[in-house]
């Protein structure tokens, strides 16, 4: 999955990244508050949905080679964390659906869990 198709699938805004979202392919998907969860489970080039808005999540992206990050609950990144996934190349996108919605829209249009 292409990160020019989540945005659609989860009525999302693109807040940064849109230089190369036709080509980012996503091949898995986690969602988590946790970032020591993601440490400890995600693989394979995956998006992370996640409430958490803080700085740590931008680093944790970036240790784990997660491409793209989607805020859930209508959250918005502030202009610090931008500029960190500016400077990482981490897609950022928000959506006003929760969590469990946003997880089960991507895993009906066929993206795997990272387990």
């Amino acid at each position: 999955m292409l990160v020019k198709e989540i945005i659609p699938l989860l009525d999302a805004e693109l807040i940064y990244g849109s230089d190369d979202i036709d080509i980012r392919e996503i091949h898995s998907g986690c969602g988590s508050d946790m970032m020591s969860d993601v440490l400890a489970f995600v693989k394979d080039q995956p998006v992370l949905l996640t409430g958490l808005c803080n700085p740590q999540v931008i680093r944790t992206a970036e240790m784990m080679d997660i491409m793209c990050l989607v805020f859930v609950r209508g959250k918005r990144p502030d202009e610090k964390m931008i500029e960190l996934a500016r400077e990482r190349n981490i897609c950022l996108l928000a959506t006003p659906h929760t969590m469990f919605t946003a997880c089960g829209l991507l895993y009906k249009a066929g993206l795997v869990g990272g387990a």
